[in-house]
């Protein structure tokens, strides 16, 4: 076994936990008023979305190193990151509504 197994299983909860911040981080925004706490949720943001990139980047040096197999963890963490990295792209136009 190549791939370690414990570390991408800690990117995967990682992944996990970033992602439902940035749907609470949105749910925030579009409800709050107040422009210091928007100012401090759109830099959250943008911290939160380039710490998932960095997480995809680590994905998929684990998945060239991990070529042999079809089905691994790492194959899993770049669908996750991804899916992440999309729905974070397509709802980062509301920040600018």
């Amino acid at each position: 076994m190549k791939e370690s197994q414990s570390l991408t299983n800690n990117l995967l909860m990682e992944v996990d936990v970033l992602t439902n911040r940035l749907r609470n981080i949105k749910r925030s925004y579009k409800t709050t008023r107040n422009k210091a706490l928007k100012g401090r949720l759109f830099s959250e943001n943008k911290n939160i979305f380039k710490r998932v990139k960095e997480i995809y980047k680590i994905a998929e040096i684990l998945n060239k190193n991990n070529n042999n197999e079809k089905i691994n963890y790492s194959n899993l963490l770049i669908e996750i990151t991804k899916r992440t990295l999309n729905e974070n792209k397509f709802e980062s136009n509301l920040f600018f509504l």
